[in-house]
């Protein structure tokens, strides 16, 4: 299935990543700025019921291990939900963040599908954020059903470290 059509711009390399404020499974509210100082890995998926958004989850949380870099995921996905999977899954390197509150990621970010069975959700995406919240790389996948690739996500973040 190709990627579908998306509202917004995404940001660019070189660019400062915009807000991105998120809620954490506890409900508490979070932002991108409390993560400033630290490498970030920031990943965006429609939604974790979906298979391949599951399987990127686990490969991440497995590949973060060690990697020195925080690994944020966000999608419009509840708190709730999120932690429901992060405890079934077993996903503990990966900070998880919902959009369902502030919609920061889909308005700031690009990557809000604009119509289909997923319209209002994220699309996949990755960017590699530099300790002073500089985006230094980014992949939108070419089919929404695709994983990104892991490795040049990764030695991006390295290149940083």
């Amino acid at each position: 299935m190709p990627h579908p059509k998306l509202n917004g711009t995404i940001p660019a390399v070189g660019s400062e990543a915009p807000q991105l404020r998120f809620v954490l499974q506890d409900r508490s509210n979070s932002d991108l700025t409390s993560l400033r100082g630290q490498v970030v890995v920031l990943l965006s998926v429609p939604s974790l019921d979906t298979s391949t958004c599951a399987l990127e989850t686990r490969k991440f949380n497995e590949l973060a291990a060690g990697l020195g870099a925080q690994v944020l995921l966000v999608s419009v996905d509840t708190p709730y939900a999120m932690k429901r999977f992060c405890v079934a899954e077993g996903i503990d390197n990966v900070r998880m963040g919902s959009d369902f509150r502030f919609h920061d990621l889909v308005r700031n970010w690009g990557v809000e599908i604009a119509e289909g069975g997923l319209q209002a959700a994220t699309a996949r995406a990755v960017w590699v954020l530099d300790k002073q919240g500089v985006i230094q790389y980014h992949e939108l996948t070419a089919e929404l059903g695709h994983e990104p690739n892991y490795e040049a996500a990764l030695e991006a973040a390295k290149a940083l470290l």
